[in-house]
């Protein structure tokens, strides 16, 4: 007979395992860390040992912050992510990039004081240090909230800088000054309580400037100005508003923005983005996966369409919005849209001026002195642009030469060739925890060997470097993206970049297309020699590099690059765990 006692119970079922997507859920429902300051103060006083893993992983993100990586990147993590070193990078929002003298005097202290001397303006007109202890940090944000910035929102599932045409208000192209909406937007929703919460990050952009410089068609949401006509007491009268985009994105799937067709009014702007965010936050279905989390999903997995967000849109709203009354925005030709160079100004008698920053990269002193030029020669204001760029604004027309002097000798250059002049570089294995190759002093040096090589290149050309395939150095939409990767040459493995061609914003907006290619570091040079040869040598009269590559087929230009005809490999997939921490901007 059997003993029943002798029986063990069955065994309970395993616990499913939480999922990253859950965890996230979980932590954002326990607590919203911009209420939760005290405890990073807590942190402050014990030392870097106190920092509890969901503060130092996900907590830290609401306030700008993530934790800095040890130099190797990827390379001897796990999961998709490198180690993390007891320091920590830091973003500081800038709406529309405005700046002031002040303002940057006490970022350059900051940065001089805890940050190593070494700063660094991101591709949404932010400016990010790195080299930070947690002791440092309550200093630093009492500092940037004494002068009214702040890291909130720069990180994090939340409404993040809010940029806009670095000559707002000043440019004589653009209709109307679209900086005070973009200002308000990032003050009314930017570290917004009831937004601290959203499926992942939210980017948005509002501009008049007519060369779309702030790249509408890769934000979540971009308004842009237009007109239409209207009926008013005194005959037909033309009446400015918004053109409205929604889905823009880049990432590991790029997806250009939908146009949405309806006008809207410039007294509902604010609400309409508003709405849209709205909309974002309810979208449980975005909430279950992080790498398919942005709003753009829902055109590119969940079958919406620009007419299914506009009934989403008016029902948050309350009321319909007007038809738009044009079926296409005019939009701008493939010109430069960094505004660098002297600028003359809607205000007589006075010019924007912009410098080129290489990669971004700027010392604590030349903020300061930044800083001290702004005084010098204008009224003390200066704006970040998403070029990584800095312009000098109200600069009398006669002083405007001396200050491109000026800027040269602290190391910042106003006439720069075709290839300085379009480099980006993302942060890279030095810092970043999710990159696979060195970018920063990469592009740099990339930069000088094609100036060098190609001294008299006569074309626009954008030649971004991303450390891998999130896409932070924004390779989708570059001439040639390179994006970073490791292979083995010479029996070690060494930095590798993986080629994109033909990424292009504005009349020709397309994704860049991955042709197959690839090469280590220091092969990069000679390859894109040979296929700016190869362009140069069968160009038709008047066709720029956009139109050549679009007419030219993949083994083509994989053949340019290579010196000779190789076969296609694969692009590398995205790393395990991109998304969770992806600090891309």
């Amino acid at each position: 007979m059997t003993d029943l006692a002798a029986i063990p119970p069955p065994a309970s079922p395993k616990p499913a395992k939480e999922t990253k997507a859950q965890k996230a859920e979980r932590l954002k429902l326990a607590k919203n860390p911009w209420e939760a300051w005290e405890e990073v103060r807590q942190f402050a006083r014990e030392g870097r040992a106190a920092v509890l893993p969901e503060w130092a992983e996900f907590y830290f993100k609401w306030w700008g912050v993530y934790t800095q990586g040890d130099g190797l990147g990827v390379t001897g993590g796990k999961d998709g992510v490198g180690k993390a070193t007891d320091y920590f990078m830091m973003r500081i929002g800038l709406p529309n990039g405005l700046l002031t003298s002040h303002q940057l005097r006490v970022i350059g202290d900051l940065t001089k004081k805890h940050a190593r001397n070494l700063s660094d303006i991101t591709t949404r007109q932010n400016i990010q240090l790195h080299w930070l202890t947690i002791e440092s940090m309550p200093e630093i944000v009492e500092a940037l909230t004494a002068i009214g910035l702040s890291p909130k929102g720069a990180c994090g599932d939340v409404l993040r800088n809010v940029t806009g045409c670095p000559l707002a208000g000043l440019d004589g192209h653009e209709i109307i000054d679209a900086s005070p909406l973009a200002v308000e937007v990032a003050r009314g929703l930017t570290a917004n309580p009831e937004f601290y919460n959203l499926p992942r990050k939210f980017k948005v952009t509002v501009s008049a400037c007519p060369l779309w410089c702030s790249y509408p068609e890769i934000n979540d949401v971009a308004l842009t100005t237009i007109k239409r006509e209207v009926n008013g007491p005194n005959g037909i009268q033309h009446e400015i508003g918004y053109t409205l985009r929604v889905g823009g994105g880049l990432s590991t799937e790029p997806h250009i923005g939908i146009r949405i067709p309806a006008f809207i009014p410039q007294d509902k702007a604010y609400a309409v983005v508003e709405a849209v965010l709205r909309v974002f936050k309810e979208q449980a279905g975005l909430r279950e996966n992080r790498t398919r989390a942005r709003i753009k999903y829902l055109f590119m997995r969940h079958a919406w369409t620009a007419e299914t967000m506009l009934e989403a849109i008016e029902a948050k709203l309350g009321y319909k919005l007007d038809p738009s009354p044009i079926d296409e925005d005019v939009v701008p030709d493939d010109v430069y849209r960094d505004h660098i160079g002297i600028t003359p100004q809607l205000q007589p008698g006075l010019s924007a001026v912009g410098a080129s920053v290489m990669g971004g990269r700027l010392s604590g002193d030349q903020l300061i002195q930044l800083a001290d030029l702004a005084e010098e020669f204008g009224d003390g204001q200066l704006r970040a642009t998403i070029m990584q760029n800095i312009v000098l604004i109200n600069v009398p027309n006669a002083r405007a030469r001396d200050l491109v002097h000026r800027l040269g000798e602290i190391g910042l250059h106003v006439e720069v060739t075709p290839f300085w002049r379009g480099a980006i570089a993302c942060t890279g294995t030095e810092f970043c925890k999710l990159a696979i190759s060195e970018t920063k002093a990469f592009s740099k040096w990339l930069t000088s060997e094609m100036e060098e090589r190609l001294p008299g290149f006569d074309q626009q050309i954008k030649l971004h470097v991303t450390g891998c395939t999130n896409s932070c150095g924004q390779s989708w939409i570059a001439d040639i993206g390179l994006e970073g990767k490791k292979i083995k040459k010479d029996g070690k493995m060494v930095d590798a970049f993986y080629f994109c061609v033909g990424g292009a914003v504005g009349k020709y907006a397309a994704i860049a297309r991955q042709i197959g290619y690839r090469a280590a570091a220091e092969d990069c040079p000679e390859a894109i020699e040979r296929l700016l040869r190869a362009y140069l040598a069968a160009r038709e009269s008047g066709e720029d590099l956009r139109a050549y590559f679009a007419r030219t087929d993949d083994e083509s230009l994989r053949a340019q690059l290579n010196g000779t005809y190789i076969p296609a490999v694969e692009r590398d997939p995205a790393p395990v765990g991109a998304g969770r921490h992806a600090p891309g901007e």
